[in-house]
């Protein structure tokens, strides 16, 4: 059965932030929640996208400081900075910059930074009240999902103050199954696909990217590359002669004794007769018997 994809909503908010409303029918029974499960698990975390992951600013070696002349700290403009929303393709870490004079209202737009494009220009970063300057350095990567700051770049990078980075360019993505036709036996199924996205890409691209993401994965099932590896069965007697002798508990003079001898495996035991034990220096018949018993009671083994 091929089913139809109907696009029946599309919008965009006043920050840039777009909507779609998708509906694939008809799918067999199961079929709707096992694609609208799949699809939003890959739309939400295997999408990539820029972010800003560390800062640099003038002045400044911590998250803990004020600027003189701003009226945010440092903090509250790195959570400013977080919610700025980039789009392009770069392969490596690039860097913005940014450097205005007060008395100024500092936004998005004044960022200078190649190869990438703001999508929300006018968001907010600080307020400068006075002449004060700030400057600054933005590092930008690309990258999936959510990054927490990485303690040992943190170290690596004195200078910069790093950022818990939101690469994701899909914000939300809810579904729902309906059964089209109740009374018919064939059950058939449509599945109601709604998501937002941060104004990176449109709803449009990120279906298709989503459905690219899970067709590669699929990929090696649907060409049969598979290898065949041929697995060894482990030799349980193998295993055994490998034990230790400390694992048969034995009194200190029946130990000592097998020590004496170079025994230390249970493999270099089972190669002795109970003839072979009775030649072992100081190696008594109660000796023996213990052994014989810690064998045959431990490992099932019968010495002969």
């Amino acid at each position: 059965m091929v089913y139809k994809i109907d696009c029946v909503e599309l919008k965009t908010n006043e920050y840039k932030e777009k909507y779609g409303k998708f509906i694939f029918e008809p799918l067999e029974s199961g079929q709707a929640i096992t694609l609208g499960n799949s699809l939003r698990r890959s739309l939400l975390s295997d999408l990539p996208a820029p972010a800003i992951v560390a800062i640099r600013i003038a002045g400044i070696n911590s998250e803990f400081c004020i600027l003189p002349g701003i009226r945010e700290d440092v903090l509250e403009i790195i959570l400013n900075l977080k919610e700025i929303v980039l789009k392009g393709n770069i392969e490596t870490t690039i860097l913005g910059r940014l450097k205005v004079q007060g008395p100024a209202i500092v936004t998005a737009s004044s960022i200078q930074v190649s190869g990438i494009t703001i999508v929300n220009p006018n968001q907010y970063i600080a307020t400068i009240f006075d002449d004060s300057i700030i400057e600054m350095e933005l590092k930008i990567e690309v990258g999936k999902n959510y990054r927490l700051v990485d303690s040992q770049a943190s170290i690596d990078s004195v200078d910069f103050i790093q950022i818990d980075a939101i690469f994701m360019p899909v914000r939300n993505v809810i579904y729902k199954v309906q059964q089209i036709d109740l009374n018919s036996k064939d059950k058939n199924e449509r599945l109601i696909f709604e998501l937002w996205t941060n104004g990176s890409i449109s709803p449009y691209e990120a279906l298709i990217s989503g459905g690219k993401i899970l067709q590669n994965l699929f990929s090696p099932i649907i060409t049969g590359n598979f290898q065949t590896v041929k697995s060894e069965t482990p030799d349980p007697e193998k295993k055994v002669t490998e034990i230790p002798i400390e694992e048969l508990a034995l009194s200190a003079r029946a130990y000592n004794g097998l020590k004496r001898a170079q025994i230390h495996f249970i493999g270099d035991l089972v190669k002795y007769s109970l003839d072979d034990l009775k030649e072992i220096k100081n190696f008594g018949k109660k000796s023996i018997e213990e052994v014989v018993s810690s064998l045959k009671k431990l490992l099932g083994i019968h010495l002969k």
